[in-house]
């Protein structure tokens, strides 16, 4: 018996051994791919987009992975035997990204692998969401653009066409399909040359050079909040989000207390696409597992029941009671947003709240800072101006000498001139300056930048320095911190204001900040904007300090926020003030820009080095716009 169980097992191996071989042998024969030659968009990410803008792409886009979508062209006989070639990545833009390939190993070549990742930005900065012609005429006409506005890219296009061509072999088709295939062909050759697609039972093969013909659009949900504990998975869910872009589906929410499952639950080996039918959830520990099958999933369903596993911890993201929350100065400031899709301003859309933290302490620095702020303050005395003499005074300290010989003169050539304006007087220099420096307090800012600080301890400790540096100028400055719970209310944390002088009690409201909610940045830069408008200073410093792209809980995600925050800047150019922003997002590059321009921000990859950065970085800001 023993001996039997022995030979099974052997047989069991050899199976699982020869199944293994045939696998990987059918696979490599059946795939038309080059993974020694591959390219990762992660490599060239931040090219391609600096590529993409360059050449007129829309500055408002990043550049971000697609996923690979299903096709129905003819396959060989071995790929049908291997289930390869069901899907593949093609190229797309919507309205937040640019969206590519996670890798490009079409070509045996890795140069030529490179140099489509820059065709394909090339020919999506040529789209205009004007043109509405089908994607086979509409690919050549990009194709005829790109070429006519570009022409160095003919002779690279031309190479990738024809390692192209060599892979579309076509084999005993049915006549429509040849008749497809080589319309294709031709138009790849003469862009421009074939008017329309032939029509075919089947799709035809994917062109690798060409945008998606059907790219995926996300389903539109409406704008719900999230479960309380929804801070908990955000992490995680970015990360995922960053790997794969999945087309989604709105499904409706079932009763969990309806149906019968009379089956045994452990009997059901796999899973498939969504029926409507409330499968309860699964609070695994191993969030690994629910990452596998989302990625091979085509099409996620997606619903929002309110709920979110028990064994996760909460964050709570109800506003605290009016006992303990911070004293609300004023509530009725109305503020305007950008809609960009109607192109138009609507007024009065956000709701303001002035806010003070109630009964600050007066405390004194921080004993870990002493060292960093008395350094900082003997490099800051330096840029505060120095003492000078105010000339023909009608009175003052001394005589002035100038004067009194120009007096002296006048009166013996036998002018007549009065004797006034003839002293001077010593007084303080003073820079026409002022800065507002506006602080990110949104949720996020409550993670973990190391095994001892929190972003809010770094965010803290900024603020510190930044106020004992300008404390030692002389230069006007105030600080205040946002947060955004939809448009209504917007938190703003008045922390010390330009009527303020700078003492233990502006140190203990900055020792009493608090992770906040969500960023409406653009709400945040209007309102900080107000507060410069009402200082007489000739030259207003608009420095903003973030950790994160502008979010909130309804629309303003994405697109829809990016474009508000840029119309703010804009108008906060406008005015003549100049904004800045520092950022610890490690992303910063592919947003930013499209912002505040290239020269108006900065990208601090170390978060601990903030608090020794941001002083120095404003003495360079303003030894810039002396």
């Amino acid at each position: 018996m023993t001996k039997t169980v022995s030979d099974l097992l052997e047989l069991v191996e050899m199976e699982e051994h020869v199944g293994s071989w045939w696998h990987g042998f059918i696979t490599r024969h059946a795939e038309q791919r080059f993974p020694e030659a591959a390219v990762d968009l992660a490599d060239i990410q931040h090219l391609l987009g600096i590529w993409f803008r360059a050449l007129g792409g829309d500055g408002g886009l990043e550049v971000a992975g697609s996923d690979a979508t299903l096709i129905s062209s003819r396959r060989t006989l071995l790929q049908r035997m291997a289930g390869a070639n069901r899907k593949t990545e093609l190229a797309w833009r919507d309205e937040n990204a640019l969206r590519l390939p996670p890798q490009i190993d079409y070509f045996p070549d890795a140069a030529l692998n490179r140099d489509l990742y820059l065709w394909l930005g090339a020919l999506a900065a040529m789209e205009n969401d004007t043109d509405q012609k089908p994607w086979f005429a509409h690919n050549q006409q990009l194709t005829l653009a790109a070429l006519q506005h570009y022409p160095g890219l003919q002779d690279k296009y031309y190479q990738l066409v024809e390692a192209h061509l060599q892979q579309r072999a076509a084999g005993r088709w049915p006549a429509d399909e040849i008749a497809q295939e080589q319309a294709i062909r031709k138009a790849l050759i003469q862009p421009g040359s074939m008017d329309r697609l032939p029509p075919a039972r089947r799709m035809p093969l994917p062109v690798p050079l060409w945008l998606h013909p059907n790219p995926p659009e996300p389903a539109r949900m409406a704008a719900t909040e999230p479960p309380a504990d929804a801070g908990a998975h955000g992490n995680h869910a970015r990360e995922l989000e960053e790997v794969q872009r999945k087309q989604t589906e709105k499904a409706q929410t079932q009763d969990e207390d309806r149906g019968l499952i009379t089956v045994r639950m452990e009997n059901l080996f796999s899973w498939g696409e969504h029926v409507h039918v409330d499968r309860g959830t699964e609070d695994e520990e191993d969030d690994d597992r629910a990452d596998e099958v989302a990625r091979d999933l085509d099409k996620i369903s997606v619903t929002r029941d309110g709920k979110a596993p028990k064994t996760k911890i909460k964050f709570d993201l109800d506003l605290p009671s009016e006992a303990e929350d911070d004293e609300i100065i004023s509530d009725d400031i109305m503020l305007p947003e950008w809609d960009w899709k109607k192109r138009q301003l609507i007024p009065d859309h956000c709701r303001v709240l002035e806010m003070v933290t109630k009964d600050a302490l007066a405390i004194p620095l921080p004993e870990r800072l002493h060292r960093t702020a008395t350094k900082l303050r003997s490099q800051f005395q330096a840029l505060a101006p120095a003492r000078v003499w105010h000339r023909a005074r009608p009175d003052g300290e001394e005589v002035d000498l100038d004067a009194y010989l120009r007096y002296r003169t006048d009166r013996a050539s036998g002018c007549n001139v009065a004797a006034d304006n003839l002293y001077r007087q010593m007084n303080a220099g003073a820079r026409d300056l002022a800065c507002l420096l506006l602080a990110d307090l949104s949720l996020s800012t409550d993670t973990w930048v190391n095994d001892e600080s929190r972003v809010l301890d770094v965010i803290q400790d900024s603020l510190y320095l930044f106020a004992e540096s300008l404390a030692a100028t002389g230069d006007q400055f105030g600080i205040y911190g946002f947060s955004s719970r939809k448009r209504d209310p917007i938190r703003i944390h008045a922390i010390k204001t330009f009527e303020e002088s700078y003492n233990g009690r502006i140190r203990g409201r900055i020792e009493a900040l608090k992770p906040g909610y969500y960023t409406r940045l653009g709400a945040g830069i209007r309102y900080a904007a107000e507060q410069l408008k009402q200082q007489g200073a000739g030259r207003r410093l608009l420095l903003i300090l973030t950790d994160g792209k502008p979010n909130d809980l309804d629309q303003y995600e994405g697109r829809y926020g990016i474009e508000d925050t840029r119309h703010a800047v804009q108008s906060v150019r406008n005015l003549g003030f100049h904004p800045f922003c520092v950022t610890i997002d490690e992303k910063g590059n592919d947003y930013l820009p499209h912002l505040f321009g290239n020269s108006g921000y900065v990208v601090i990859r170390n978060p601990v080095e903030l608090p020794g950065q941001l002083p120095l970085l404003y003495a360079r800001l303003t030894a810039q716009q002396h």
